[in-house]
């Protein structure tokens, strides 16, 4: 999926090590992406996979209406992987330990939206600033923990 064009990139400083931060994320993403409003939609936009499974803890393997988990390298990076009619894309986490006992949390968006309908929702939910904003709050809740 790295192919994929390039969307955005959002940090926040998380105030506690890789390891917390590793648990912020993991635990974070596991709410996030389990939400019954999120089933409704993936089933409306015909999302590969539409439902919850797999292995938990989070591990490759585990899906979610969606997204897929791709990789995992606890305490580094959380890649997530998912498709719908109207885009395939990717979003990866990744954090950096810093000198401080911080860590830095990025999360990096990457997608295509084919064909006119692609382009219609990708004004929808790209340019309109809604994705960028959701992950800002998104980022926000793991940094708070």
């Amino acid at each position: 999926m790295s192919a994929l064009p390039y969307v955005d990139e959002h940090a926040v400083i998380v105030g506690a090590g890789a390891d917390d931060a590793w648990s912020r994320v993991r635990d974070g993403v596991e709410r996030a992406l389990s939400r019954r409003w999120l089933a409704s939609y993936a089933r409306v936009v015909r999302a590969d996979p539409r439902e919850a499974g797999g292995p938990r803890p989070l591990a490759e393997g585990a899906v979610f209406p969606g997204f897929r988990v791709v990789r995992v390298v606890p305490g580094r990076e959380l890649a997530l992987e998912g498709r719908h009619r109207f885009s395939v894309y990717s979003l990866v986490f990744r954090i950096e330990e810093l000198s401080d006992g911080r860590s830095r949390l990025r999360a990096e968006s990457r997608a295509a939206f084919p064909g006119v309908a692609g382009w219609v929702y990708r004004a929808l939910v790209i340019r309109s600033g809604g994705h960028a904003a959701g992950m800002r709050r998104m980022l926000a809740s793991f940094a708070r923990g």
